[in-house]
């Protein structure tokens, strides 16, 4: 039926359901290590593909509460500076 709806042949739509659905175990996998504290903020975003900021509503929405400290907080700049900021983030570029 989501093939017909789509337009789009089988499998296309399993592709397409199979890749959303690893997306997902994904988020609540990670969600689930930062609750536990096993994982930073900016770990979990770097492996779910997301932006910190797309992590961090995630876990708001799951009502995970913040394990974010100071410490937290300096680990995760260190990882932007290093890596550069994730596809998607909200930063905005200054012009001079």
């Amino acid at each position: 039926m989501i093939d017909k709806i789509e337009q789009t042949d089988r499998s296309v739509t399993v592709r397409k359901l199979l890749s959303r659905a690893a997306k997902d175990w994904k988020m609540e996998y990670f969600a689930k290590l930062y609750a536990e504290g096993r994982v930073s903020v900016a770990r979990a975003a770097r492996e779910c593909g997301v932006s910190i900021w797309e992590m961090m509503d995630y876990l708001r929405q799951k009502k995970i509460p913040s394990q974010y400290d100071f410490e937290e907080w300096e680990k995760d700049l260190a990882t932007v500076e290093k890596t550069g900021p994730a596809r998607g983030s909200r930063s905005k570029s200054r012009r001079s």
